[in-house]
Parts: structure tokens; C-alpha cells; sequence
């Protein structure tokens, strides 16, 4: 009962590898080790802003709306918001509900198409960019020591290099 035979012993390795297996014939991967490093980061720049009760990624947000501000002073349109960062518009919005729901962005009908929402920062939302870019400034200062100023350099030109639609067109090329 307890025994098991060498053929249900070699099925089982076959369904399932053993950890020492190398189920990926010695490739690396190149999303685990760029996701692994991306949470990493994410969890200092976290750290350095959770006094504030902000996440990285809603920094990231609020500053790229003010970003925009400047070419569109309603405020940039969901749409444009979402392809500036590379995410789907569902994502967007969920990620913009705790802000709005915080007040520091508003969002507003365009004018000419109701359907369309701008992204606005509010007065608070403003001074919660001012009251957090010092503390960004820290951690992204603190980064690059650790790394060192080339090797942090190398690392932004890889991950815009990744992030560009020059390498999106070249991934799905036939050629």
C-alpha cells in the first residue's frame, strides 16, 4: 500500500518535474527576472512613500496627469493617459478610484463628447505630488547609489528600449 513501483515513479516525474528539473532546457527568462526586479524596486519606492498612504504606481500616475497638464490643460483624456502608460483603460480606471475616491484627481466630461473623461488633478492631489516627490527623489537617489550611476543608466535605456513601440514592431516582425 505504501509502496510504490518504479513505473508509477517514472510517471509521476513525467507529470510533474522534480525541482531540480530544468523545464526550460536552459533558457532563461528574460519577464521572471525584469518582473522580479520591477517588484523589488516597487516595494522600496513603497517603503519611501507609504508615510503618505501612496503607492509607487499612484505617484507614477498623478505625476504623468500633471505631465500632461501642460500640453492639455482640461486634463489629459483616459485614453491618452492609459497609452502613455502602457496599460489597458480598465486598469486605468481601477487604478484611478482611490484617487478620485481621496480627492486628488477629479475626473471630468470633455466638452464636446461626454463620453470622454479627462483626468484632473485637484488642489490636494497637487500638493500630495509636491509633498511626494521628495521622498521619490530619495529612494530613486538611493537606487542609483546602490547600483551605480552607469549601471542605473543601463537599466532605464534597457527598460525603454523594452517599453517602446520600435521593440513592440520588432517582437511581432515575421521576420
Amino acid at each position: 500500500m505504501g509502496i510504490k513501483t518504479k513505473a508509477v515513479d517514472a510517471k509521476c516525474s513525467l507529470d510533474k518535474p522534480a525541482a531540480d528539473q530544468d523545464v526550460l532546457g536552459g533558457r532563461v527568462c528574460t519577464n521572471t527576472a525584469l518582473r522580479l526586479a520591477a517588484r523589488r524596486l516597487g516595494q522600496l519606492y513603497d517603503e519611501a512613500l507609504a508615510p503618505l498612504d501612496l503607492k509607487a504606481t499612484q505617484l507614477a500616475l498623478i505625476a504623468e496627469i500633471d505631465k500632461l497638464t501642460v500640453a492639455a490643460p482640461q486634463g489629459p483624456t483616459l485614453q491618452d493617459l492609459a497609452a502613455r502608460l502602457a496599460i489597458q483603460l480598465s486598469a486605468l480606471t481601477h487604478a484611478l478610484r482611490p484617487l478620485v475616491r481621496d480627492g486628488f484627481v477629479e475626473l471630468r466630461a470633455d466638452a464636446k463628447d461626454r463620453r470622454t473623461k479627462h483626468g484632473v488633478l485637484t488642489p490636494q492631489g497637487k500638493a500630495k505630488l509636491s509633498e511626494a516627490v521628495w521622498r521619490w527623489a530619495a529612494a530613486n537617489d538611493r537606487v542609483e547609489a546602490v547600483l551605480g550611476p552607469a549601471s542605473a543608466a543601463n537599466l532605464r535605456a534597457l527598460a525603454d528600449q523594452v517599453s517602446s513601440d520600435a521593440f513592440l514592431a520588432a517582437y511581432r516582425s515575421e521576420d
